[in-house]
């Protein structure tokens, strides 16, 4: 049995989250789900989440887990906000401990405990999972963060920032805890998987000279041949060296402060001041 996969794009952070489905039962899960956060304003809402709940409910799907792909560093999470509206288990790769350390550190998060223990599952490479009648597997793919995992469900696999489509490329290595040589073993393992192995990415980028439409969905054998990083068996040493000269170029991420705050508490905003108020912290020259 394969699953049944609707995509729903965030325009404002080239976010792309998922609904997967088992046809047989009913059962969902959410990848990725976006928190929409408004950085003039600083204002969060659910709107985007809540789009994905509604389609849910009006076919009948029970959402079970949220599965993040890594603890993003251009969007926020609604994955707090999917588990209080569902009840559905948030997984994540066991390794996201090692960015809670980095992050919580720096903004001096006292909540967070660099145990993972505010996420309900944490993966370990190989381990397997199931949605009704589907059984998922997580693949381990540090090389963007060191916390980084793909999940394959049937003939899908959803990489997150490991890969984008053929025409844009892979994921920018430069974060703590990234590394380009991890990245390429990364990539050259989902690309063992079949050719015909549908995959989903986590983000889209209009190349300057390509298509005029956004997409998300491509195949293992498409990114073999023409992936423009990695595609027609470009050796290690060249990625590598392409990648970092690549990264050394690309500005910051404009929402990396609030993301990774919210982000490293599964998708819940920093806990409230006395007086009530929730505060982002911005660190003065520290990214």
């Amino acid at each position: 049995m394969n699953p049944t996969i609707q995509a729903f794009f965030d325009r404002a952070t080239n976010t792309v989250s998922y609904l997967v489905s088992d046809p047989a039962t009913g059962r969902a899960a959410v990848i990725d789900p976006v928190l929409d956060y408004d950085p003039a304003a600083v204002r969060t809402s659910t709107t985007s989440a809540d789009a994905i709940l509604a389609v849910a409910a009006e076919q009948g799907l029970s959402i079970e887990w949220v599965l993040e792909t890594h603890a993003h560093a251009d969007h926020l999470s609604a994955a707090q906000h999917i588990r209080e509206a569902t009840g559905a288990t948030i997984g994540i790769g066991r390794r996201i401990t090692e960015v809670q350390k980095t992050f919580g550190d720096l903004f001096e998060a006292d909540d967070v405990t660099p145990d993972g223990a505010v996420f309900d599952q944490l993966f370990d490479d190989g381990e397997t999972f199931t949605i009704g009648s589907l059984q998922g597997e997580v693949l381990h793919t540090p090389g963007h963060t060191p916390a980084c995992v793909s999940y394959r469900i049937g003939d899908a696999v959803f990489v997150g920032d490991t890969l984008f489509m053929p025409d844009f490329g892979t994921a920018r290595t430069d974060f703590p805890g990234g590394d380009a040589a991890a990245l390429y073993r990364s990539i050259q393992r989902l690309l063992d998987l079949p050719e015909d192995t549908r995959m989903f990415v986590g983000h889209d980028y209009i190349p300057a000279d390509g298509r005029r439409d956004f997409a998300w969905e491509t195949t293992v054998g498409a990114q073999r041949r023409h992936n423009i990083h990695v595609g027609g068996g470009v050796a290690e040493a060249d990625f590598v060296a392409r990648r970092t000269a690549r990264d050394a170029e690309l500005d910051v991420p404009k929402l990396i402060l609030p993301s990774l705050q919210v982000n490293i508490r599964a998708g819940a905003l920093p806990p409230a001041e006395a007086s009530g108020q929730r505060f982002l912290k911005l660190p003065l020259n520290a990214i």
